[in-house]
């Protein structure tokens, strides 16, 4: 090789270890940037340069030209990436719920300071006043304020609960619109990325960090599958149904529910939509919901991934009343059995049903043939609590609706169309509970004790054993505070799983500050070490110039 020629060679070092220097500096001041992956300057020896060719010897008789810079590379562990994806959707799935039931469970423990459990114990207190002097109208008032103030705080509650529910709609929506401006990016950064590695000189490591970042992010929100093809584009799956292609994203929409309001998730490009008159898109769910919510969350099938799956099983799809409990178990768990909130609605709606019908067929019991004055002034038995007939707002502002199910009108009290007889509100002593021979009727007062006292009532269609209605309240929030514990535990135990995998990430992307500190130290000398190389070559070409010239 000529000297000439072995200045190139010492060229190829210094530039090689320059860039292995920016490199470095690229890593150094990108410690704390979140998403970023760490890269790594893979270099190459340049081709052999053949000066002779011998048959017979081991090698040819070769010399170097030198070293090239190859590429920038990421590293990154692609099984812990999909195991932290994973594991993360799964850990914002057991949040959700976990968090679900913390909210149920604080609605149903205070109310403005003061538990539901004190109105429910007040009316029973004020049963058990009555029973003691019936006739006595300090009492009789006692038992229609405590009526009142207890069906004022169950529609409270009831109404906080549906609240919450419109709340996770609200988050449903917004998780819709997040993952279709996730895939929209990831669509267009793998354009980008194929534009820029397409001549295969350059690796667009700064856009495959975002994604990847997005990646992370979306795989908390849906359940997800990806691959990168073989030109660098990622294929995303999102619930088993393609997301990001190499051509098109496959975007969600939502249908809303005209009567609920409540959104259901679907795919579009699926959906067959029917416009109507007026404009209204009505789309065919049939075959296009995102989600199956009737399958059975589970580990093991990775059905219980994903903040958008949680809250949706969390809101439910309609407000709930007792009527929903009535039906076999394996149907129940199906449907609101997996809601937290509808269940909570149809058992505390079940309370106060229950409470308000037998107290009504107890006060009902003195318009008998011996006694007949438990009566209005339509000759019709009194009752405490009255079914509304029209919608509208009661006096609280609570919305109340006439309930279409056919059947026994005085079966269909729930807490939406109840309100307390407003001829009584006005005058108490109409109960009187004086019978036609002038004397006190207990039997009365104690038909409204056994009311709270007979033990008849299932929680769900799970639960066997019966409790009275004085339990039933304290079985509903036991069964809220068992159900969060559970989640608890179940998200706890997942926490330490995504944080035991991000940590084992972390030491393969993350940037250690010794380590680059030691190639950087590594690189200096390699560019000294080529810097001496040349500047001997020089004064080799400045001795042979000299002595040849001196000659």
């Amino acid at each position: 090789m000529s000297l000439f020629g072995a200045l190139y060679v010492g060229t190829s070092g210094l530039q090689t270890s320059q860039n292995g220097l920016n490199t470095v500096a690229h890593n150094l001041s990108n410690v704390e940037t979140g998403g970023y992956t760490r890269q790594q300057v893979a270099q190459a020896a340049r081709s052999y340069n053949t000066i002779s060719v011998d048959s017979k010897a081991v090698s040819n008789k070769q010399t170097g030209l030198g070293v090239y810079y190859a590429q920038t590379r990421q590293i990154r562990d692609y099984f812990l990436d999909q195991t932290y994806r994973r594991e993360a959707g799964r850990m914002s799935f057991y949040q959700v719920s976990y968090n679900a039931f913390t909210e149920v469970e604080d609605l149903l423990g205070e109310l403005n300071g003061e538990s539901f459990a004190d109105s429910l114990g007040n009316l029973w207190e004020a049963v058990g006043e009555l029973a003691k002097e019936p006739s006595s109208t300090v009492k009789q008032g006692l038992l229609v304020q405590r009526a009142s103030q207890f069906l004022e705080r169950a529609q409270a509650v009831y109404k906080d609960m549906s609240d919450f529910q419109d709340n996770l709609n609200v988050q449903i929506k917004g998780n819709v619109d997040r993952v279709n401006e996730i895939a929209d990016r990831i669509y267009e950064l793998n354009n980008s990325i194929l534009k820029i590695e397409a001549g295969g000189f350059e690796h667009a490591n700064d856009l495959r960090d975002e994604r990847n970042a997005l990646l992370d992010e979306l795989g908390s929100i849906v359940h997800i599958e990806y691959k990168e093809d073989f030109d660098g584009a990622v294929l995303v799956k999102a619930e088993g149904h393609q997301l990001v292609t190499r051509s098109s994203v496959f975007e969600m929409s939502v249908a809303r529910d005209s009567e609920t309001g409540f959104y259901t998730p679907y795919w579009r490009m699926d959906a067959r939509i029917t416009t109507l008159a007026d404009g209204t898109e009505v789309p065919d769910l049939t075959n296009s919901k995102v989600f199956d919510l009737t399958q059975e969350m589970s580990t093991a099938r990775n059905t219980d991934i994903g903040t958008m799956k949680a809250q949706l099983l969390a809101r439910g799809d309609h407000r709930a009343n007792y009527t929903d409990l009535d039906q076999d178990a394996e149907t129940y768990n199906k449907t609101i059995g997996q809601s937290v909130i509808m269940n909570v609605q149809a058992e505390f709606d079940k309370l106060v049903h229950n409470i308000a019908i037998q107290m009504n067929a107890a006060l009902a019991a003195s318009a008998d043939a011996d006694n007949n004055y438990l009566v209005d002034k339509n000759g019709n038995p009194i009752q405490l609590f009255q079914k509304i007939t029209s919608p509208g707002y009661d006096e609280n502002g609570v919305y109340v609706k006439e309930d279409p199910t056919p059947g026994n009108e005085s079966t269909l009290y729930t807490i939406a169309n109840m309100v307390i007889n407003p001829d009584l509100k006005k005058e108490a002593a109409l109960l009187g509970f004086i019978r036609p021979d002038e004397k006190e009727d207990y039997k009365v007062a104690q038909l409204l004790q056994d009311v709270f006292t007979t033990e008849a009532y299932t929680l769900n269609p799970n639960v066997t054993n019966k409790s009275n209605l004085v339990d039933f309240y304290s079985n509903i929030v036991s069964h809220v505070a068992y159900g969060g514990s559970v989640f608890k535990s179940v998200y706890e135990n997942q926490s330490t799983t995504v944080d035991s995998t991000e940590c084992a990430r972390q030491q393969v992307v993350g940037v250690s500050d010794d380590e680059e500190l030691s190639n950087m130290i590594k690189f200096q000398n390699a560019y000294n070490a080529s810097s001496r190389y040349i500047n001997v070559i020089d004064e080799m070409m400045e001795h042979i110039i000299n002595t040849l010239g001196a000659s």
